[in-house]
């Protein structure tokens, strides 16, 4: 039941939505008495990411672009540790710290695979103060919601810039069909080819960007529930809690897959709470 060592898996949702979204399209056209050849245009789709990628680039620190950037996979790959299995593990400390000691959780530490998990455990065996041990443990979970946050809005602005880019990419094409009027079969076509460009900016912000990027915020939502999990969990073995009794106080952050948010029983929250609330 440990997480430890555990993998993420490929998310299945990402995957099929793009190819319902991206097959539906071309099907349509199908339908529609066109080819796919005529929206697959090479330069197109250059004017259109290249001057995104350039607004993004002037618009945010190049930093924040690349944590983005990594944490791209994020939208592919579903994170590993569910909250059963991390409640598990730590009623698993829990036990062993009322049994013998929250010393005896030094040498568990080091293979704690979650940071934040192996930091919290660390501080209580250094013998910290639980307010304290509260106090650090909430401000992570706040600098990380900010971070989360900045690397979301890479993409939800990559999701803006992208369909003015595409008016700026058939505004070009325009141009070139103009200088050819005297040949009127090659401007139509002309301005066919011209507006795929719109097409790509669109299609690229409304299926790709502002969906990873509400994707991605979705999953920081939850890794901060998680967190907050852990947190309480922590400040249960710290006060030397009843396993039982963490674990009924755990349980209050499993997720409701139904209702999309965390169960909530009534019991106090923290700043980190109210945080996710607000999210």
């Amino acid at each position: 039941m440990s997480v430890r060592g555990a993998r993420g898996k490929i998310d299945v949702g990402t995957l099929a939505g793009l190819a319902v979204a991206f097959g539906g399209i071309l099907f349509g056209q199908r339908l529609e008495g066109g080819e796919p050849q005529q929206i697959i245009q090479g330069t197109a789709a250059l004017i259109v990411l290249g001057g995104t990628v350039g607004a993004v680039l002037i618009s945010t620190p190049i930093e924040t672009v690349i944590r983005a950037l990594r944490r791209l996979k994020t939208v592919f790959i579903e994170p590993p540790g569910s909250p059963e299995a991390v409640i598990e593990e730590i009623i698993l400390y829990a036990g062993k710290a009322r049994k013998s000691g929250i010393v005896s959780l030094e040498s568990e530490t080091q293979d704690i695979a979650n940071s934040f998990l192996r930091k919290g455990l660390n501080l209580a065996v250094d013998g910290a103060d639980i307010q304290e041990i509260r106090k650090m443990l909430e401000l992570e979970i706040q600098v990380e919601e900010s971070v989360r946050e900045a690397e979301a809005k890479v993409y939800e602005t990559a999701g803006g810039y992208c369909p003015t880019i595409g008016i700026i990419g058939a505004v070009l094409g325009l141009i070139h069909v103009m200088g050819q009027l005297a040949d009127v079969e090659r401007v139509g076509e002309g301005i066919a080819s011209a507006f795929v460009a719109t097409v790509y900016g669109v299609g690229f912000a409304n299926l790709f960007f502002l969906p990873a990027a509400n994707k991605m915020k979705a999953r920081a939502r939850l890794d901060l529930q998680l967190k907050e999990l852990m947190l309480e969990g922590i400040i249960g073995i710290v006060e030397g809690l009843n396993p039982k009794l963490i674990r009924s106080k755990l349980e209050a952050y499993i997720i409701d897959r139904n209702s999309g948010g965390a169960k909530n029983r009534g019991g106090p929250r923290s700043a980190a709470a109210e945080l996710l609330a607000r999210g």
